[in-house]
């Protein structure tokens, strides 16, 4: 895409979402936003043009006294939200492209800050764009971003500017529109659909990818939730985290990393694999990297070998049902942390590709050791009268 048609759709976005602030247009997915707690100190000016496609789950994590930047911040509510979760003394910038947008913001944070006892301000609102932020590198805590990169052209520079503006041990929570396969040329060229949030979705493997080429470790999903199909593409809301790791050192260390499961096997955004109950020596950035959330609960680090058998209750396994299964057009995709992973049927995944499953593995994927790592699509338009088959080699399941 030239710079030229980059431009237009970034000035029919802004142009649309002005618009919004005087006609009241619901742009993207309405979020279900708690208004009656959030009225107590937010003006209905502002509740009334707030958008987005998940709410900032983010926030749940934030500390008094960090410095929260949320990218698109539109009239304020996530922000004047963050602000009440920081305290007086944190900080919240709120960047936006919308001059509207901007004005409607700034004029009600006086009355925000009033509202939660606040001797001033805490929210600074900047005009800027997710590609080009105003923000000086290394100085935030947590990026909220509420179905906005997805009306960015260029993605990349946008991840690439989360990365630079995070501190070094950072995290970002953000909601976005991705799809299950590439938009189609006549919908990315179509300005109309970049505004309902169509034509710049990416797919998950390069949404993902993309984060990842930028510095980010540990991404995955919060909440993943099927939105719209058109023309056969799976438009779907998922709010992921992800990580600015405070090491990046290679050097030998003495620790030593035991897959637990649910999965047979793994391989780490660091390209290492590992083999359930089997433990591996890993170096100083493995072991930052296992020490994340979404990697924690996967794996026993000590200072010496800890091999696991099938008896021991740190394992985990989850086995399919021994019994025909029916295929019902249903698709998984892996959306992390690992880049690629193996159950104990011998299916591979990998991350952000579509891949169809059976009944029986649909199931497994529900388990609550697995589902926080998977979305699941229907692909089928119709109906379906298959009968049940006996899994093995010939009928391409398990």
């Amino acid at each position: 895409m030239s710079n030229e048609q980059e431009n237009s759709i970034t000035q029919s976005v802004s142009q649309r979402y002005a618009q919004a602030v005087t006609n009241g247009e619901e742009m993207c997915c309405p979020t279900g936003y708690n208004h009656e707690d959030l009225g107590q100190f937010i003006p209905e000016a502002v509740l009334k043009v707030s958008y987005g496609c998940g709410t900032p789950v983010g926030l749940s994590t934030v500390q008094a006294g960090e410095v929260v930047l949320d990218i698109g911040s539109g009239g304020g509510i996530d922000c004047f939200e963050a602000s009440r979760k920081v305290g007086a003394s944190g900080k919240v910038i709120g960047i936006d492209m919308t001059d509207e947008m901007l004005a409607l913001a700034r004029t009600h944070a006086p009355t925000v800050a009033k509202n939660l006892g606040y001797p001033t301000t805490n929210v600074d609102f900047r005009k800027g764009f997710a590609d080009a932020m105003p923000v000086e590198d290394n100085q935030v805590d947590l990026i909220i971003s509420n179905c906005v990169i997805n009306l960015a052209p260029d993605k990349k520079k946008v991840f690439r500017e989360m990365f630079r503006v995070l501190q070094p041990g950072g995290r970002f929570t953000i909601s976005d529109i991705v799809a299950d396969q590439l938009i189609p040329q006549y919908m990315i060229h179509d300005s109309a659909k970049w505004g309902d949030c169509l034509s710049g979705a990416l797919t998950v493997q390069d949404y993902w990818g993309g984060l990842r080429d930028a510095g980010f470790r540990g991404l995955h999903q919060v909440t993943v939730i099927p939105w719209r199909v058109i023309d056969g593409i799976h438009f779907v809301s998922v709010t992921l985290t992800g990580y600015k790791t405070a090491v990046n050192s290679s050097s030998p260390s003495p620790a030593f990393a035991t897959l637990t499961g649910p999965f047979s096997k793994v391989e780490d955004e660091l390209g290492t694999t590992f083999h359930r109950g089997s433990p591996q020596q890993v170096d100083e950035q493995t072991v930052s990297l296992l020490s994340l959330p979404s990697y924690k609960e996967h794996f026993v680090v000590a200072d010496h070998p800890i091999p696991l058998t099938s008896q021991d209750p740190q394992m985990v396994a989850v086995l399919p049902e021994d019994k025909p299964c029916v295929w019902e057009g249903r698709f998984a995709i892996l959306t992390g942390p690992f880049l690629a992973v193996t159950d104990d049927d011998d299916h591979t995944y990998r991350c952000g590709e579509p891949l169809e499953i059976c009944s029986k593995t649909l199931k497994v994927l529900q388990h609550p050791s697995y589902q926080p790592s998977f979305g699941t699509i229907n692909r089928a338009r119709e109906s379906i009268t298959a009968e049940p088959v006996i899994c093995g080699t010939s009928t391409e399941c398990c």
